[in-house]
């Protein structure tokens, strides 16, 4: 978790420009190690969009580690985002299993609940993002997925109260914004999209 917040934060203060050296060199560098490997495919993952090598540094780590709940962790999001239900919401919950108490398993959380969204498994996705904010009450993406499910399931009036919560945790947010920052497929951006702008979160 340190390592992963460390990264994170060296990475936010770089260049857009520069941001994935540092995880580039951690794949090259850092072959023997899963937490290692396992941070340097998230950020790639998301920084750069490139997923191939993401999944194959997950791979590689859990080579290493097979009960990584860290890689699990990191890889249902990315599965999530790359719109890969099912294996968003197997690694999430082999996470959820491997470490039922992870500070961390909000991320892993929020995979099982794009996942089922995309499943169109509404109850599962608002349960899971429930869950999610739980864990971390202050992760805007988690009341994201909650205003999705909410949405579909018809209960308007909590999902609005949702969408109230999401922009007092981040005031800027916009979902267009967000899809383009993570590179969602654009089968869940427009699923997203239509979803959470009906009750009024910002495009």
């Amino acid at each position: 978790m340190l390592r992963l917040r460390q990264a994170g934060q060296t990475l936010a203060g770089r260049p857009q420009s520069r941001r994935a050296e540092a995880p580039r060199a951690a794949l090259v560098h850092g072959r023997d190690d899963a937490t290692a490997l396992t941070v340097a495919g998230f950020c790639v993952g998301l920084i750069e969009h490139d997923r191939a090598t993401a999944f194959q540094a997950f791979d590689a780590a859990l080579a290493l580690s097979p009960s990584s709940a860290l890689t699990y962790i990191c890889g249902s999001t990315l599965f999530a985002w790359a719109g890969e239900a099912p294996r968003a919401i197997d690694w999430g919950e082999r996470a959820v299993r491997l470490s039922p108490f992870d500070p961390l398993g909000f991320i892993a959380l929020t995979g099982i609940s794009l996942g089922h969204f995309m499943r169109g498994s509404n109850a599962e996705a608002a349960d899971a993002a429930r869950k999610a904010i739980q864990v971390n009450p202050l992760f805007s993406i988690n009341y994201m997925c909650l205003v999705a499910a909410l949405t579909r399931l018809g209960q308007t009036e909590e999902a609005k109260a949702a969408a109230v919560r999401l922009l007092e945790v981040q005031p800027s947010f916009s979902i267009s914004r967000q899809c383009a920052a993570v590179g969602v497929v654009p089968s869940l951006t427009a699923a997203l999209t239509e979803a959470v702008c009906s009750v009024g979160v910002p495009m």
